[in-house]
């Protein structure tokens, strides 16, 4: 992306046409960023075109039925389901920004989109919109949050780290309750969590994660990104037992975190050694890498500011 796409990105001027919470681990590192975001790139802002203020909204949705976040002409996605609610409680067109464009069938519970807004257009009452909103949004999609933020604030950029979580559920009967939300593993025998957890600190630091994304979607940007933390823990949900993967980052690639999981399976599994996640980095090569992991186990946790 150019500093000049990322400026028309940012601008958002009003009326442009263009399960579970415990042992969250808070990271307070502040690193500009956004996803796709080229090394040497800066996002900039014209401050003659800002909007008199910004709206941010917390969205929660189960991904099952949509095509990923971002529009896409035709099909059901995040934003297009957003965009025209709000449209219709704003009467005119509004364009909008996710801190995440998540892929097909996979879930957010603190997903942030944000969008401009003239002085006329404040809202008096939040709570009203978000009554006005969710009546609006498919079932599957919950508008949680709203916040009145700074003329400059992006969800995108303004973004300093995100968090995803993947759940598996290791086990040789199939899950219940967990099963839109978990990668179920039949197997019978324990995974080897401590060579996993080994495995995941790998991960850690400013990586090339070029072996670790959808190929089309490296070309010709930067795939360098930094991971602050990856936590291993167990979760229950309903009385069902899974394994969670929390992953902190700057920015992430298309499917990156779900590559990681993927490789990592096959590391607890007992078919490679801790030490291949390295060599696979070194690669630079997605061929070198584990399978993708299925969509639906992976959640868009939170994003902080």
């Amino acid at each position: 992306m150019t500093a000049s796409e990322q400026r028309m990105t940012l601008k958002q001027p009003a009326g442009n046409a263009a399960l579970l919470s415990e042992q969250i681990m808070p990271i307070k590192h502040a690193v500009p960023d956004s996803e796709q975001l080229s090394v040497g790139d800066s996002a900039s802002v014209d401050c003659e075109q800002l909007p008199a203020a910004v709206v941010a909204l917390t969205v929660s949705y189960n991904g099952k039925s949509f095509h990923g976040f971002a529009r896409q002409q035709g099909l059901p996605t995040i934003q297009g389901e957003l965009e025209k609610a709000l449209a219709t409680v704003f009467r005119r067109q509004v364009v909008t920004q996710g801190a995440g464009r998540t892929d097909a069938g996979v879930h957010a519970l603190g997903q942030v989109v944000s969008f401009g807004v003239d002085a006329a257009e404040i809202p008096q009452n939040p709570d009203k919109l978000l009554t006005s909103l969710n009546a609006l949004v498919s079932d599957q999609i919950s508008v949680r949050r709203f916040e009145l933020r700074e003329a400059d604030f992006s969800a995108r950029f303004s973004a300093q780290s995100r968090e995803y979580r993947y759940r598996l559920y290791p086990s040789p009967t199939p899950p219940v309750f967990m099963a839109p939300y978990a990668w179920w593993l039949p197997i019978n025998r324990p995974l080897n969590i401590s060579a996993l957890k080994a495995a995941a600190k790998l991960f850690e630091g400013e990586r090339d994660f070029r072996s670790f994304c959808v190929t089309k979607s490296a070309q010709d940007i930067s795939t360098v990104r930094t991971v602050f933390k990856v936590h291993v823990f167990g979760a229950q949900h309903l009385g069902e037992q899974c394994l969670m993967i929390q992953v902190f980052g700057s920015a992430f690639l298309h499917s990156m975190v779900r590559v990681m999981v993927g490789s990592l399976v096959e590391v607890a599994r007992g078919e490679r050694e801790s030490s291949w996640i390295s060599e696979v980095l070194s690669a630079c090569d997605r061929r070198a890498a584990g399978e993708t992991a299925p969509a639906h186990g992976l959640t868009l946790w939170q994003v902080s500011y």
